[in-house]
């Protein structure tokens, strides 16, 4: 069983918005994704998708984007994003959601010996950070507490927990935040995140304090799936 990762597609297909108008980094992305997707992943693997999944505005429009992935190999994990505003009750994104995919929202789930959780998380505070900001900030650090307690009731002593999140936990300089203190008392082996794009001085892997970090923005990735752990 193998994990990769892919977040940030932002896919159209109910209302299109292309992506290329961002640059050539987007150019024919999706046919380039499913293809670098079938072949590196079979049905026994997973793939994480931490946010940004889809441009629609209702959950009826963003069934389209998913019945994409319907015949793709494999289980798909996902969290919500800043730009999923089709993402409404928990239960009636579940309810919408093809066979093999898996939406976490204050909860974890375990599948073989991994336990994924995750939440969207938020800006991370500096000077010019609103009130406003700062009560959604602090929601979201409850939030991240919510899903890592429910991963570790689940985690048994041999699993590895990978936390998905969609904003950076941390920093360009990797400064410690509320999100990396929870990451690391909650013993997180993997952290796979998205949001940032076109930064050229992001790394895409990186290791704070014994915790594996993963940007995996497909535009920054390449259009490709990222390996994040197999066993």
């Amino acid at each position: 069983m193998r994990v990769f990762a892919i977040s940030d597609l932002h896919l159209s297909v109910n209302n299109p918005k292309p992506m290329d108008i961002f640059g050539p980094a987007w150019d024919n992305y999706v046919e380039n994704v499913f293809s670098d997707w079938t072949e590196k992943v079979t049905e026994e693997d997973i793939v994480l998708m931490a946010g940004d999944f889809s441009w629609a505005m209702k959950l009826e429009d963003a069934k389209k984007d998913f019945k994409l992935f319907e015949n793709l190999p494999g289980k798909k994990i996902i969290i919500r994003g800043n730009h999923d505003y089709w993402w409404g009750g928990i239960s009636l994104v579940r309810k919408a959601l093809p066979e093999n995919f898996f939406a976490i929202q204050n909860d974890a789930i375990k599948i073989g010996n991994y336990v994924f959780c995750g939440t969207r998380g938020w800006l991370l505070p500096d000077e010019n950070f609103s009130k406003e900001n700062q009560k959604i900030f602090d929601r979201e650090v409850l939030r991240l507490e919510m899903t890592l307690k429910k991963a570790e009731q689940l985690k048994t002593e041999n699993d590895k927990l990978i936390c998905l999140m969609h904003y950076p936990p941390t920093t360009l300089l990797k400064k410690d935040t509320p999100f990396t203190e929870l990451i690391e008392k909650y013993r997180v082996n993997k952290v796979v995140y998205g949001h940032l794009h076109a930064k050229k001085n992001a790394e895409l892997k990186f290791e704070k304090n014994n915790v594996e970090y993963f940007l995996t923005s497909c535009d920054l990735v390449g259009q490709k799936l990222v390996l994040i752990d197999e066993v």
